[in-house]
């Protein structure tokens, strides 16, 4: 499909970003239907958030396109470590990202995180925390071939469930 090529995202990236978003909620929520679920205008939701993210001084938002069309992007938030964590800097907190076809996550996942990992290096972050789906297999393979590693683990639970439990 040719070359990656990865920039800073602008408000015309905002629909398609949305959109690929979007389907990958539809997944998630598959996975997790409490945890992932949807709102009913999730859609129309991300699109304005996006759009405040687009130059917002604590955020990264890169896309990554081949052949002229997006096939994913990345969005970071350079946040502080809790008070009783010291890293060194600040954390890149990626919550959003994904890429248009699992069998990019290798590539186009890649120079996204590569890329991100550079301005955010810049900006004085030492470390980058990435929020993925347990059954996303695909891209905890692509996490795991850049170079990262599972350091927390969240397990949810409906209250319901929980509060009906008896051990």
């Amino acid at each position: 499909m040719g070359p990656v090529a990865v920039e800073l995202a602008t408000h015309d990236d905002v629909h398609e970003v949305a959109a690929l978003a979007d389907a990958g909620r539809r997944e998630y929520e598959r996975y997790q239907p409490v945890f992932w679920r949807r709102a009913q205008d999730a859609l129309r939701r991300h699109r304005a958030y996006l759009h405040g993210l687009v130059e917002a001084p604590d955020h990264l938002f890169l896309v990554a396109r081949q052949a002229g069309r997006l096939s994913g992007f990345v969005i970071g938030k350079l946040v502080a470590a809790p008070r009783v964590y010291e890293p060194g800097g600040l954390t890149c907190m990626i919550d959003d990202f994904a890429v248009a076809a699992p069998d990019q996550w290798v590539s186009v996942g890649g120079d996204l995180l590569h890329a991100l990992a550079q301005h955010a290096g810049q900006r004085g972050a030492v470390q980058a925390v990435v929020a993925t789906a347990q059954q996303d297999h695909a891209k905890r393979q692509a996490l795991e071939t850049a170079g990262l590693a599972v350091a927390s683990e969240w397990w949810v639970a409906p209250i319901d469930r929980l509060a009906g439990y008896a051990p």
